[in-house]
């Protein structure tokens, strides 16, 4: 469901116009992390969760973070 900018509250707007300008500054400027480089035991480590994630040993699913949240 959309709202219209008059049936937002003040703090719906502000994030919305915080997420619009992060993306049109992305869009110009680009990613500032673009260039950065993992240190080697953090881009395993992350190797690692990726693959327990993929294998179903870790994570949870958005439905049941979402249902859990009350959000859904």
């Amino acid at each position: 469901m959309h709202k219209t900018v008059g049936e937002m509250s003040p703090e719906e707007l502000k994030e919305m116009l915080g997420e619009l300008i992060e993306a049109k500054l992305i869009e110009i400027l680009g990613d500032p992390d673009e260039l950065l480089s993992l240190r080697e035991p953090l881009r395993e480590r992350l190797e690692l969760q990726r693959s327990a994630i993929v294998r179903g040993e870790r994570g949870e699913s958005f439905d049941d973070v979402a249902l859990r949240l009350g959000l859904g």
